[in-house]
């Protein structure tokens, strides 16, 4: 063993290896110096437990394994393959290549982010994309934060801090992660006030709860999940009316926030940011990467002097969002400014992608992938929007299952592979669902799974 130990080379000497020279143009010199002793403490576990010492080119190669693991990034694309538009776990919305390209230009260089370029003075980054919000909005003002929990927690503290709010029992939620609107009603300083019962809220419940310490009446939207039965909520209309005799503001929080009518492609009506406004809200707030399909942030409408105030609250800074977050929205909203959002923004696409088409491309995977051996199948199945909008509401699409012996296997090497595939799971068969996956990604996808279908031994009934 001591003899075999002896043999192994040093660092120094691994370094004038021509396969390490190219290491080190890739990894740079001291990540290449650690892979290489990552590589030959390996070897000396080895030799210890009886190997022979491993030839020079094997500890390049495992050095250089452990230094692609090392640096390659843990954030990175995936296809998605689930059939869910907006999965939340993966990024939420897929932007236009518009958005992308006004992103990339941001961030490549100089902007005038806070520079009044007419005035040649220092200006605000709150105006570049106050002007298209408020004319596809009808609200006087807009300020753009970085998310929506960001734009509810501003408002409340910035307009009820020491105060009452009042909401409805029913709209307490709590979505993804463990965000829950009681807890941050409490964080804002405002306090909280329920009424009515779980499932059933109405107008004289508010108007009994109002006090002198009331400073608002609050409507959440429900998120991710559905009231149906014996159920009574107040429409928004109602309680500005009310806010209005009584001289308090009216909070919206739309959570996805839509400026299309998703009733008319066979969903449930969502309530629109245009509704909110019209029907009176004094401030109205929504997320920017979810049926809007751009990318994270929260917005926030409503009356100017309102939007005044939370624009010189302290928090405001802290929430505040940067170039490149601010370029993508601005060119995701000109979608919707020049008619073309069901065309252009991937959300809208893929909701409006017609069964045929989806039939069509589900039958030419299924062909590619049973000739390569797999056994699969087109079925119909149900897409999912996601994004904690639309709860329980579905779209018809077609699907390619696979039959293997273990699914789940199956969708572990996808996600392994590089790049992941994620897929789902129903009737004991792995789906894939083409509304998700964009036609640029359909080559690879196939090839990724015709890789997993090989590796392991996946046994093809």
């Amino acid at each position: 063993m001591r003899d075999e130990l002896r043999k192994l080379p040093s660092v120094d000497r691994l370094l004038q290896e021509p396969a390490v020279h190219n290491l080190v143009q890739t990894y740079g010199h001291e990540l290449t110096v650690e892979g290489l002793r990552h590589a030959l403490d390996a070897a000396r576990h080895q030799i210890r437990g009886g190997a022979p010492c491993p030839p020079i080119d094997e500890i390049a190669a495992r050095a250089g394994a452990y230094l692609s693991v090392l640096a390659r990034p843990t954030l990175r694309p995936v296809i998605n393959a689930s059939g869910v538009i907006i999965h939340t776990n993966l990024g939420r919305a897929p932007l236009s290549a518009e958005t992308r390209a006004a992103m990339t230009a941001a961030a490549q260089g100089y902007t005038n982010l806070e520079y009044d370029l007419d005035a040649g003075r220092r200006g605000s980054r709150y105006v570049h994309a106050e002007q298209l919000l408020c004319r596809l909005t009808g609200a006087e003002a807009a300020l753009v934060v970085n998310n929506n929990a960001g734009a509810v927690l501003l408002t409340l503290t910035a307009l009820a801090h020491g105060q009452e709010v009042i909401i409805s029992r029913s709209q307490l939620i709590e979505i993804g992660g463990g965000f829950r609107i009681p807890d941050v009603m409490r964080q804002s300083g405002a306090r909280l006030v329920e009424v009515g019962t779980t499932n059933r809220t109405h107008l004289r419940d508010y108007r009994a709860a109002i006090g002198p310490e009331t400073a608002a009446l609050m409507r959440a939207h429900h998120s991710n999940f559905r009231l149906i039965g014996f159920t009574a909520e107040v429409p928004l209309n109602e309680l500005v009316t009310l806010a209005r005799e009584q001289g308090l503001l009216v909070f919206d929080d739309l959570g996805s926030g839509t400026l299309l009518d998703t009733a008319a492609f066979g969903l449930a009506h969502e309530p629109t940011i245009q509704e909110s406004v019209a029907a009176g809200a004094d401030v109205v707030s929504c997320s920017g990467d979810k049926l809007l399909g751009g990318p994270q942030a929260g917005i926030i409408l409503g009356r100017a002097e309102l939007i005044a105030r939370l624009r010189q609250h302290p928090l405001t800074r802290a929430l505040r969002v940067d170039k490149t977050t601010l370029a993508g929205l601005q060119a995701t909203l000109l979608h919707y400014l020049k008619g073309e959002a069901v065309d252009k923004v991937p959300v809208w696409q893929m909701i409006a992608a017609p069964p045929d088409a989806l039939k069509q491309r589900a039958e030419r995977w299924a062909q590619e992938l049973c000739q390569a051996g797999a056994r699969a199948t087109v079925t119909e199945g149900r897409s999912t929007v996601g994004g904690g909008s639309l709860p329980g509401e579905t779209l018809p699409t077609w699907l390619v299952a696979l039959e293997v012996d273990s699914p789940d296997a199956l969708a572990a090497r996808l996600r392994a592979g590089d790049p992941p595939v994620i897929s789902r799971i129903e009737n004991d068969r792995l789906c894939l669902d083409p509304r998700t996956v964009f036609k640029r990604e359909e080559e690879v996808l196939l090839q990724a799974v015709q890789a997993a279908l090989r590796s392991g031994q996946v046994t093809v009934t």
